[in-house]
């Protein structure tokens, strides 16, 4: 029992201790860069928002990886953070991409993600499917009716036709 004990902490130790090797050097909290949206269609304007060049200087921004090119940073509403912005080509591909920027004079180098989708708001499935076959009730209570009587009538028929051979009058 108490071996487990010594083994199931040491190994709780050792989690946290890489958690806390392997955590990010730079969040968009503490100086990283804050993309705005974060998933974006093709066409779509993008703010970008960091707080690590020295009290809200400038930046160039570099937004090729998506296509659009380079763009300045510059200070901000917000105490010390720059700002910049960019609008994602109409050609971009879905996908993910690294914004970087680097703080003039040398500076730090920040980068945050941009995802790039087709559509900006998922879509759902809705209504039957087109299988081609047909359905038991389609979306026309006409249709839905007319398909009725023609079932009534064949049932109709049906009966009647089998009624006379039962009783030998022939068809």
């Amino acid at each position: 029992m108490r071996l487990t004990a010594r083994l199931l902490t040491g190994t709780a130790l050792a989690v946290s201790a890489a958690g806390l090797v392997c955590a990010p050097a730079y969040s968009a909290g503490s100086g990283g860069l804050e993309v705005s949206p974060s998933s974006v269609v093709p066409g779509d304007p993008v703010t970008v928002t960091t707080s690590a060049c020295a009290d809200g200087g400038t930046a160039a921004g570099d937004a090729s990886a998506v296509g659009a090119g380079a763009f300045t940073l510059a200070p901000g509403a917000r105490s010390g953070s720059a700002v910049g912005q960019f609008r994602v080509p109409p050609s971009a591909h879905p996908g993910t991409y690294e914004i970087t920027a680097a703080c003039a004079g040398g500076g730090r180098k920040v980068t945050g993600d941009l995802v790039v989708t087709l559509t900006a708001h998922p879509t759902h499935p809705r209504g039957g499917v087109k299988t081609g076959v047909g359905g038991a009730l389609g979306p026309d209570p006409v249709q839905t009716a007319a398909g009725v009587a023609a079932l009534a009538v064949a049932a109709a028929g049906g009966t009647w036709l089998l009624h006379r051979r039962a009783r030998g009058d022939g068809i």
